[in-house]
């Protein structure tokens, strides 16, 4: 099998894919969608990061693809819906960077509240000005988490344990960690001394954080935005970051990023003395890279070699237990009634006996595994193909 892996992805990755005997295609970049195209004829697995679009026009261009990695958080630039229609099972990595973006937010907290920068810049320019006006401890600072998804949640557990009080927000439901005490949004912009924004991809979020969030928080307040760059409104920030209401502010993510580093880059943030700017590297550490590299291509390898689909973000969960007999199919199919009765019957009229099998829905699809005793009958796999409603068949081995 062969996978084409996008936009300098960790080597770790090509590694995982030949061992489990791949031939492996890197790309340093995220091609257009022409090349694209010309480039998926002949591929099974597609890698990309957080630049590269799989819509529906490609994935229909791609006759051989079983799966495609987002090694990176998100899966905004993937048409789910398209790849599910198709039957491509898409995998992502939404623990991997977990830690680096968060010491990313807990380094610029600290550097912000002491007033670093500043000092850093007047050294620049030959002034020493030694003081401790305006710098403070981080310890006994409020902190409040937008966001208490995977990110949020372990940053809640690092700030407190470095003495901060800790205030979430977050639409679901979530546990608690620590002392960390969940409240309304309005509140926590009020209370905070520190507010960070961790919030996924939805649409849901665009314009989350405006004027009036910026007017409802704390004067002096320090903010952060290393989510999405659409979440927040820039313009609004820069004018209160300008204005004092926010004395520091880092932000990693941007509406509009350039496609590569080739590219201008604008935004209202530049020029600001008390703003980090940072190219959208929160979860970019040689150690998340690997991390990230190493764990969307064993579970694809996983997925093709047994037919786990544990992590997929599109396809019903299924983790395979012990080891069957003797051969394996796979069968994904819209969700209907009578579908497992139908895939017992194609095998029946072929003499073969059912071992064991494994049904799982999510939404409109199905997911069922099938293992069969004894010898494999070929045309098992056709039966299952020609029954109505079926997306995909395949034999796992």
């Amino acid at each position: 099998m062969k996978a084409l892996l996008l936009e300098n992805i960790h080597p770790d990755a090509t590694r995982v894919f030949e061992a489990a005997g791949f031939k492996v295609e890197t790309v340093a970049t995220g091609p257009g969608k022409k090349v694209l195209g010309q480039l998926l004829g002949n591929v099974d697995v597609l890698g990309i990061r957080s630049k590269t679009r799989v819509g529906a026009d490609i994935v229909q261009r791609a006759p051989r693809l079983f799966a495609v990695g987002a090694f990176c958080i998100g899966t905004e630039q993937i048409d789910l819906a398209a790849c599910t229609a198709k039957g491509l099972a898409v995998f992502n990595a939404p623990y991997s960077n977990t830690r680096s973006v968060v010491e990313l937010a807990l380094g610029e907290m600290i550097l912000l509240l002491r007033g670093v920068f500043e000092g850093n810049r007047r050294l620049h320019q030959g002034t020493w000005t030694k003081s401790s006006e305006g710098c403070h401890e981080i310890r006994g600072k409020r902190l409040g988490i937008i966001g208490y998804g995977n990110i949020g949640s372990q940053l809640s557990v690092l700030a407190e344990a470095l003495g901060m009080e800790v205030l979430y927000h977050d639409i679901a439901e979530k546990l608690s960690l620590g002392n960390a005490r969940k409240c309304s949004l309005k509140e926590l912009l009020r209370r905070s001394d520190v507010v960070t924004v961790h919030v996924d991809g939805r649409d849901s979020n665009r314009d989350l954080i405006g004027e009036a969030e910026f007017a409802a928080m704390k004067e002096g307040v320090v903010f952060l935005n290393l989510s999405r760059g659409f979440v927040v409104d820039v313009e609004a920030l820069a004018r209160h970051a300008r204005g004092g209401r926010v004395r520091g502010a880092a932000v990693d993510v941007f509406p509009e990023e350039p496609e590569s580093g080739k590219m201008p880059f604008s935004c209202p943030l530049q020029g600001i003395p008390n703003v980090i700017l940072t190219p959208h590297v929160g979860g970019s550490t040689e150690e998340a890279q690997a991390a990230i590299g190493a764990f969307v291509a064993r579970r694809i390898v996983d997925y093709l070699a047994t037919g786990s689909t544990a992590s997929s973000v599109n396809l019903p969960g299924y983790q395979p237990q012990g080891t069957p007999a003797s051969h394996r199919f796979a069968h994904i199919h819209e969700n209907i009634p009578g579908m497992l009765a139908r895939i017992n019957d194609a095998i029946a009229r072929r003499g073969v006996n059912i071992a064991g099998q494994h049904l799982e829905t999510r939404g409109a699809v199905g997911y069922a595994i099938v293992d069969v005793d004894g010898p494999c009958d070929p045309a098992i796999l056709s039966d299952l193909e020609t029954i109505p409603h079926t997306i995909r068949a395949r034999l796992v081995f």
